[in-house]
C-alpha cells in the first residue's frame, strides 16, 4: 500500500504506520473503540510475514509483546480505557526490562466501562502514572487521519531508539473518523531499526550495559547470547540485585534516558503563535476545534494561536513556556477535567492566566463552547 493515497480511518491509518515502520507482531483483545486496529492487523500481518494473535484478556496481551520484542520483533498491542488498566503490571515491567513495544490506547470515557463508543481524554494521566514506581514514559498523539500515521511510525522509532515501551494516546473521535491519508514510499520516512549487539556468542554480553550515547544494544532472546530478564531491580548482566547503588542508578536511568532528550521527544504543531495574544493549547480531536475557531478568529482580526501537542508526555515544559511568553491569556482545550492544564500551569511564568476550557460527556467540544469560554474571559478585562 506504500505509494497510495487512501480514504482511511484513523484506526486503520494507525496500522498502516505499524506496518510501515516494521510492525510484525500484534497480540490483543477487542475492545471499543480500538478493534479496528486489532481486526485490520489480523489480516495484513499474516499477509505480510508477521504474526497476530488474540489473547484471552489485555494483560496477557502486554505480555505476549514483550516477549515476541525480546526475541527480536517489532511488537504493538491497542486497546481501550478498561483495558489499558489491565496493561498496567505488564507495562511496568516493559519499563523496567526495558523493552521497546509500541501501545496504542483509543480513549474512550472513563472510569470503569463507562462510555464505550464515545469520546473522551481521561487517560491523560494514566498514561503518565498508571503503572506504579518512579519512572518515565513517552506518550504521543495526534489530531488527524495523517498524522495518526506519521506519529505511530514515531512511535515505533522512539521505541527502539530508547529502548522503551511507547503509548500513542488517541481518542475516539481520532480513531473513528475518516480523511485522505497519503501513504508515501518506503524509505521516504525515516524507520529506526533495532539496535543490536556486536559481540559474537562467545563474548560475554551485558544486556544493560549503555553505549556512550545512552543507547543499549540488544540481543533476541534464546539467540547467541545467554541473559536473564526480569521485573526486579537488576545489574548489567540482567540479574536481581539488593545492591543500594545498582538500584539507585537503575532508577535513574529509566528516568534521564527519556527526561533528558525530552527536547529530542517534543512533537508539536503551531499556527499563529508569532503574534498572538491569545494562545490556545490543545491536542487530540480537541485541538481541531481549537483550530476551528483560531481560523474563524484570525479573518476578523483577532490575534489568536495555537500549539497543537502531539507528545503528551515527557511534557513540553521549555516548548510551552516558550511559545506562550508573551500571550495575555492561555486557553487549554481538553476533554477532561484538566490533566494537561496543570501542567501547563506548572510550566508557564503566570499560571493565573491559565483557563481550562473542557468538556466531560461524550460529545466533542466545539468551537462555539470554546468561543463562549473566551468572552467571559475577555469581559472581565483579562
Amino acid at each position: 500500500m506504500s505509494g497510495t493515497t487512501v480514504f482511511a480511518q484513523g484506526n486503520e491509518a494507525c496500522v498502516r504506520g505499524a506496518l510501515y515502520a516494521g510492525a510484525n507482531f500484534f497480540a490483543g483483545y477487542p475492545i471499543t473503540p480500538s478493534t479496528e486496529i486489532a481486526e485490520s492487523l489480523s489480516l495484513e500481518l499474516p499477509r505480510n510475514g508477521g504474526c497476530f494473535m488474540q489473547m484471552e484478556d489485555e494483560i496477557s496481551s502486554l505480555c505476549a509483546v514483550c516477549g515476541a520484542s525480546l526475541t527480536g520483533a517489532k511488537a504493538m498491542t491497542a486497546t481501550s480505557g478498561p483495558g489499558f488498566s489491565l496493561k498496567q503490571e505488564a507495562l511496568g515491567y516493559a519499563v523496567m526490562a526495558e523493552i521497546p513495544c509500541v501501545v496504542v490506547n483509543v480513549q474512550r470515557g472513563g472510569p470503569s466501562t463507562g462510555l464505550p463508543t464515545e469520546v473522551a481524554q481521561g487517560d491523560v494521566n494514566q498514561a503518565r502514572w498508571g503503572t506504579h514506581g518512579d519512572h518515565s514514559i513517552i506518550v504521543l498523539t495526534a489530531s488527524s487521519v495523517q498524522d495518526v500515521f506519521s506519529i505511530t511510525i514515531e512511535a515505533f522509532n522512539m521505541a527502539e531508539t530508547y529502548r522503551t515501551p511507547v503509548i500513542l494516546l488517541f481518542d475516539e473521535v481520532i480513531g473513528h473518523m475518516r480523511e485522505r491519508l497519503e501513504i508515501p514510499e518506503a524509505g521516504v520516512i525515516p524507520v529506526t531499526e533495532r539496535l543490536y549487539t556486536d559481540l559474537d556468542g562467545d563474548t560475554d554480553y551485558h544486556p544493560y550495559l549503555p553505549r556512550e550515547d545512552g543507547r543499549l544494544p540488544m540481543s533476541n532472546f534464546g539467540g547467541v547470547h545467554r541473559f536473564n530478564v526480569t521485573g526486579l531491580f537488576h545489574d548489567i548482566r540482567g540479574f536481581p540485585t539488593l545492591n543500594d547503588a545498582q538500584v539507585n542508578k537503575l532508577v535513574h536511568h529509566l528516568s534521564d534516558k527519556i527526561e533528558s532528550n525530552a527536547h529530542e521527544i517534543a512533537r508539536w504543531k503551531e499556527f499563529y503563535l508569532d503574534d498572538a495574544e491569545q494562545v490556545l493549547i490543545s491536542y487530540g480531536s480537541s485541538a481541531r476545534s481549537a483550530r476551528h475557531i483560531v481560523e474563524g478568529r484570525r479573518k476578523k482580526g483577532h490575534k489568536l494561536g495555537l500549539l497543537e501537542l502531539q507528545t503528551l508526555w515527557p511534557f513540553p515544559s521549555a516548548l510551552v513556556r516558550e511559545k506562550t511568553r508573551n500571550a495575555k491569556n492561555i486557553f487549554v482545550v481538553e476533554m477532561n477535567m484538566g490533566q494537561i492544564t496543570a501542567q501547563v500551569k506548572l510550566a508557564v511564568d503566570s499560571p493565573l492566566r491559565v483557563y481550562l476550557v473542557n468538556r466531560m460527556d461524550g460529545h466533542l467540544i466545539t468551537p462555539s463552547e470554546i468561543g463562549s469560554v473566551m468572552r467571559v474571559i475577555e469581559g472581565e478585562g483579562m
